[in-house]
This record gives C-alpha cells, structure tokens and sequence, in this order.
C-alpha cells in the first residue's frame, strides 16, 4: 500500500522504491507480484528500501481492478448481517456458496446494512465481480440496487415475473400444495398457516386482500399452493387463519398464542419456514399439546435442524445448497445472458405429522 513521503507528505509509489533501490519499475513490481524469478539479493534490496520508506507493497485494489475482475463474490440481504449466521436457511446457503467459491479461489464479501443510505453504499462500494441477492425483505430494493452496478447478478427467492432478472429458486405453489396434500390426506380439515411477510414490516392477521396486495410473490405462491389443496378436499379457505410473521420467535409466538386462543383450534400448522415450525414445536410442547397426536406440524425449507428437532420435523426440501452454488457458478460464468432456473422440491415425511385424533 501507498504511505508518504517525508517532504512532502506524497504517497510513496513503487516507482519511488524502485528509483531508491536502484532497479527498474518492472524489477520492483516483481520483488511483490513474483519475487520467485528476482535474485535474493536484488529482493533483499528493493524490501530494505520498502521497509526505510514506510511502503507496503502495491494496492491490491488497483491491481484487480486494473485486471477487471477482482475474483469475490458480493451476498446481498437487507436483513442484519447477523442473519447470515442466525438463520438456519441462510447458514445453509452460505455453506453451498462457500463451497463453490472455495472450489474456485473466489472470495466472499457479506453486503448488509440496517438502513436503506448504507445499504445503497455498501452495494455501490462493495469490490466484487457480481452479486447473490437474498431476496428476503426488501428484496426489490436490492434487485435495483444490484443492477445499478452493472455487475451480474442473481436473484434468490424471487418470485419475480420480471423476465430482466436472473433468479434461481423453485416452484412454491408445488412445493406447498405437498404440505397440504400430505396433510390432507392423513385426514386433517382443520388448519391454519404461519406465514412468511407478504409485505416489509408487518406482522399479525392477514386479510385475503391483504394477500392480493403482497410484495413478496414467494409468500403469496405458498400460500396459493396451500389453499388449492385444502380447497379440493372441501376446506372453506376463507376461514383457516393466516398470521403473517418476520420469520422469527416473537412474532410466531404471538401468531400461536391467537391461533390457539381460538375456540376451535386447528388440528394441523402449515409454516412456511422450518425456522417458524421448530419454534411450533417447542411452543406446544411447553403447553403440554402433543405433537403430532394433538396438532400435526409441517415446515418449509429442509433444514438440518428439522432432522433432529423433537419431533423429527416432517417438511418440504429444497435443495439450499444447491442453489447457492449455482448461484455462484451463475455470477463467475456470466454470459451475458438472464437465467431463471427452477429446481425440485421433496416431501420429507417425519414423525411431527399424523392423523387427527378422533
């Protein structure tokens, strides 16, 4: 890296050292780049004289971007960067991006921010080749962020019928219209579903026109898979209760605690995330309801946490890491051209669903 000189207070470059240590610009840069083919004792020269400058070799920002690609990849969210580790999907995910990024050499750069100003820098200054946009909350804002940078960019979750955006994800209406099947034919006809946010901050009871409006389609779409299976067996879909929630403990306490506060109670939970369905599992079992003899319980997402929990939790799969890694093969293999991929889901049938009782 540049420092200063001491008359003048100049950023010290390499051609200074060069001229100090009495070699050619080229000779220097090698010492740093590649001081296997320059002889020790021109190396220990051209370092002595780094070392009485105060220079620590060249930038390497202006290295890779004078090459033009800096070999990193950006993952984007506009949740805390905390989400990253926290959440049992994402850490999956990273592990699929952090296994393709190792099996090339790239890098990773985490891009969060709490507010919407810092998240527009951190995009607009983030060093990398291109982007992985978790479109969790604020998902749009990203995609926009994201292409004013003129980088590629792959959006994840995005039920977007915006054909410009390269998405990879799967089939939402499917995979939850699975959940319900599977429910439906153990014999329940009473549900209700823990949602995902149909739009950004909000939480509690949602109206169906509330679901018309909603700016999040994934949401909407497992939603659209759940009740066309429940209306098939005959199930008044305007009557199973449906509370939006962040993905988090509080608010899918609170949508239990009115759930179950209900007159008739549902025999079985439709949760759009595994995360939201584990925290059922604890929830009911600290309230001495049985799971599945008293309330079936059904997640989304396939998470290993779903595979150990008590009970077993019984989901729908995606292949998380998968994704992540052909997100990551999308940024470094850019062509020019928009992808939009779609990959399966699996019902994992466990012990946390059953027939109702009576």
């Amino acid at each position: 890296m540049a420092s200063l000189t001491a008359g003048n207070r100049r950023p010290v470059r390499l051609a200074d050292i060069a001229k100090a240590a009495g070699v050619s610009h080229g000779t220097a840069s090698n010492v740093f780049s590649r001081p296997e083919i320059v002889r020790e004792e021109v190396r220990e020269r051209v370092k002595a004289a780094a070392e009485a400058m105060g220079y620590g070799g060249p930038d390497p920002k202006g290295r890779l971007l004078r090459a033009g690609k800096v070999n990193a990849i950006g993952v984007a969210t506009a949740e805390p960067l905390s989400y990253f580790f926290d959440d049992p999907f994402a850490r999956v995910m990273m592990a699929g991006i952090s296994q393709a990024c190792d099996a090339t050499g790239a890098g990773i750069s985490l891009v969060s921010a709490a507010n919407n100003e810092q998240l527009a820098w951190n995009i607009q200054s983030a060093l990398v080749d291109g982007f992985i946009v978790f479109c969790i909350e604020g998902g749009s804002r990203l995609v926009q962020l994201a292409r004013e940078r003129k980088l590629p960019f792959v959006a994840l979750d995005l039920a977007s019928e915006d054909g410009s955006v390269a998405t990879i994800g799967i089939d939402n209406v499917a995979g939850a219209a699975m959940a319900a099947r599977h429910l439906t034919d153990l014999g329940h006809r009473r549900f209700a579903v823990l949602a995902l946010q149909f739009v950004d901050d909000r939480t509690g009871p949602v109206s169906p026109e509330q679901v018309q409006t909603a700016v999040y389609a994934g949401t909407r779409d497992r939603l659209t898979g759940y009740f066309q299976e429940l209306s098939r067996v005959g199930v008044d879909t305007s009557k199973v209760p449906v509370y939006e929630t962040a993905n988090d403990a509080t608010s899918t306490i609170a949508a239990l605690e009115a759930i179950f506060g209900a007159a008739e109670p549902p025999t079985a939970i439709l949760a759009m995330s595994d995360r939201m369905a584990l925290v059922a599992l604890e929830w009911l079992s600290a309230r001495k309801l049985n799971v599945p003899n008293d309330v079936s319980v059904v997640g989304f997402d396939g998470v290993p946490e779903a595979e150990v929990s008590e009970p077993p939790l019984t989901t729908v799969a995606q292949p998380i890491a998968e994704i992540g890694r052909l997100a990551v093969r999308a940024i470094l293999e850019n062509d020019g051209t928009t992808s939009r991929r779609q990959l399966p889901v699996e019902l994992i049938v466990r012990a946390s669903s059953a027939p109702p009782r009576g």
